[in-house]
């Protein structure tokens, strides 16, 4: 027999054998040792080493045979039980070839897919989220949440090389070979996964609630009554948050702090926040319904930081004018209800508190720039004429940025570049706006609170020091870090506001004539010529302007309409298709009309004046992108249907653009929104 046919051992089993040779040839070494001392010893000790040495030759010859065998049948069985231990194995176990098949497949595989041995099918028939190209590529491990049946799994695959079994195979030609199997395990998490969400589903968020309107509503009933309002209206919050496995705890006389599961956090989100509807049925002889406003924060990383998205949701909802809940995680804000009128306040302390920080602001800078949102209309343009005025009584250098002027305010712009008693650089653009902003630039933002359609969005970044005034109500894009912020969902204009912080700026305030014509002319279009969502405080303001030289018919001059513009509002009005009985969607045609937007606006709110009609959507295309006017008068909320599509507002009147979208798609979008929102009970 060759050398090469012969079965050699190596490793600790070889040096076991041969341990007693070496101690065999260490007997030898010792005989010699003793042969020196004592012949006879020596002579003794030679005759046991030769029969040792005999012995051991005998056995090496004679057991080395039954000891291969020994191993051989042993490395069998070794396999075998191997093989039974992998098919008996509790872990889910598959293997695969190159294409997905199922090669092989253990009992505990073959339980979880109900399937019985010999399943030849591919993988991608059991698991249809498992596809080719989610496989490993190389020596690499990769796994993949599964969820099969009522099991939650995570799924482990990793390829196993075919390449050294065809390089020792006789029947493969190993050249070029690179076959592969795939082995698969399934981990079965359903119940850690359900510990985790159980674990989630108790932690706690933070919320608190607000009486909107509390002093307002006491007013409103007898003296002697009004502890038991208190207490009814205690009863339902309490009542309300103790079904919800929480807790409610009066902070203030009208605030309170909550604490709840955040499961029961999500079940009330589910039923829209009710107690918003349930607490205005309190009423014992009050005339004014009692209003909440609720910030809940939840999904923070701890306690404190779920409290202080309670805080900023709440202040969201109080911006956005009450009556509302809102959601706060750390990337998702949701709103609900919404839908009742925002109640005026009587009272201008507010007004007179904005007004002093204003100008101790300004009074601290040397320059102010005023900027209004994109596609500036004229309540933007006389907000900013009016903070011009506020700079100027303040002897401070005021710019207006002011990119694109349409026809509808051309009228009023050309009053200020024409007039000799104003500066050549009273409106700049944006480039030029950038180059004065510095460290000592007061920037001013009306009618906007959304930075992304500001003017001039850079310079939010360019000036530190950051002032807000606006009406519409606030989403989820603010601006942030701002100086000071003054946001009156209840006013009915920018121009509102600005005529009444004008008041309590100082005694040595002159207006000019152009300047109260442009914050008329602002009140008057936002309000639709006084017909919508005007109050006590908006004559006011309108008759203040008329005392400091605001001409009514001066005004109604400027913004008479030509021809075009007046035949393309008549057709979008004939047009117009009512949706639902009750909300009327039309498209403005374009043609030759300067400014599409602002006759589309004008459309929407002709629109309302049908009998039945509740809102009114008007989608106009201009400069690649289509506009959608949105108005009201009471009874829908028509700034929570254009936020469903990317915009905002406020409750009667709101828009959206919408980009890479035709007119016709636009409607269709306005009417799925419709649709949606009334089957989830929204409208």
């Amino acid at each position: 027999m060759s050398n090469k046919n012969r079965v050699k051992l190596k490793g600790k089993l070889r040096t076991y054998l041969r341990i007693f040779t070496y101690l065999g040839i260490l007997l030898a070494l010792v005989n010699v040792a003793v042969f020196t001392m004592n012949l006879t010893a020596g002579l003794m000790l030679f005759a046991f080493t030769a029969l040792y040495f005999i012995a051991i030759v005998y056995l090496n010859f004679y057991n080395k045979p039954i000891i291969m065998n020994e191993l051989v049948s042993f490395a069998t069985e070794y396999g075998q039980i191997q093989k039974r231990l992998l098919r008996e194995l509790d872990l889910p176990h598959a293997v695969l070839d190159d294409s997905g098949k199922i090669v092989w497949t253990n009992i505990a595989f073959e339980r979880v897919v109900h399937q019985e041995k010999g399943f030849r099918k591919t993988i991608f028939s059991l698991f249809p989220t498992i596809t080719a190209d989610k496989f490993p590529h190389g020596n690499e491990e990769v796994s993949y949440k599964l969820d099969y049946e009522d099991s939650n799994y995570t799924i482990k695959l990793k390829r196993i090389s075919l390449r050294e079994m065809a390089i020792n195979s006789d029947i493969i030609d190993a050249d070029g070979y690179e076959g592969s199997l795939i082995a698969i395990y399934l981990y079965d998490e359903t119940a850690l996964r359900l510990a985790i969400q159980e674990v989630d589903n108790q932690s706690l968020a933070a919320g608190l609630i607000y009486l909107d309107n509390y002093d307002e509503a006491l007013d409103s009933v007898e003296e002697v009554r009004r502890s038991l309002l208190t207490a009814l209206i205690d009863r339902k919050i309490n009542k309300y948050i103790a079904s919800c496995n929480g807790i409610a705890k009066k902070i203030e006389k009208d605030k309170y702090f909550v604490v709840m599961p955040k499961k029961s956090c999500e079940m009330v989100t589910e039923q829209r926040f009710d107690i918003l509807e349930d607490v205005k049925t309190v009423n014992i002889g009050n005339e004014m319904a009692v209003t909440l406003s609720i910030g809940i924060g939840i999904n923070g990383l701890s306690y404190a930081q779920n409290y202080e998205f309670a805080r900023n949701a709440i202040d969201l909802a109080l911006g956005r004018g009450g009556d509302q809940a809102v959601v706060k995680s750390a990337d998702n804000i949701s709103y609900y209800g919404g839908k009742s009128q925002q109640i005026e306040k009587s009272t201008r302390v507010k007004a007179r508190v904005k007004a002093h920080a204003l100008r101790e602001i300004i009074s601290g800078k040397d320059s102010v720039i005023v900027m209004g949102h994109r596609m500036g209309d004229v309540d933007s343009f006389g907000a900013s004429v009016g903070i011009y005025r506020i700079a100027k009584t303040l002897d401070r250098k005021c710019h207006i940025v002011l990119n694109d002027v349409t026809a509808s305010m051309s009228p009023l712009v050309d009053l200020f570049r024409s007039n000799p008693d104003y500066e050549e650089d009273m409106i700049i653009n944006n480039q030029q706006a950038i180059d004065i902003a510095g460290s000592n630039t007061v920037l001013v933002v009306v009618d906007v609170n959304k930075p992304s359609i500001t003017e001039c969005p850079e310079l939010l970044r360019f000036c530190k020091t950051i002032v807000v005034l606006d009406h519409h109500r606030q989403g989820t894009e603010v601006i942030e870090n701002a100086t000071l912020s003054y946001v009156e969902p209840y006013a009915s204009s920018a121009c509102e506001m600005v005529s009444e912080i004008l008041q309590y700026i100082g005694d040595n305030v002159k207006i000019y004539n152009e300047e109260a014509d442009s914050l008329y002319s602002g009140m008057m279009v936002d309000t639709n010529n006084f017909m919508n969502k005007t109050g006590v405080r908006t004559f006011e303001a309108a008759a203040f302007l008329r005392r400091n030289g605001a001409d009514v018919t001066r005004v109604r001059k400027l913004f008479r309409e030509d021809a075009s513009e007046y035949k393309a509002k008549a057709d979008a009005v004939s047009q117009a298709e009512i949706y639902r009985d009750r909300y009327a969607i039309s498209v403005l045609k374009t043609g030759d009309v300067e400014s599409p937007t602002i006759i589309g606006a004008q459309a929407a709110n002709e629109l309302l004046n049908i009998k039945g009609v509740r809102a009114s959507f008007v989608c106009t295309e201009y400069q690649n992108q289509v506009y959608v006017s949105a108005r009201s008068i009471d009874e829908v909320n028509v700034q929570i249907i254009m936020e469903r599509m990317g915009g905002g507002g406020h409750m009667s009147s709101a828009g959206t653009q919408m980009q890479d979208v035709s007119v016709a798609e636009a409607v269709n979008a306005v009417k799925r929104t419709i649709d949606d929102m009334i089957e989830e009970g929204e409208l």
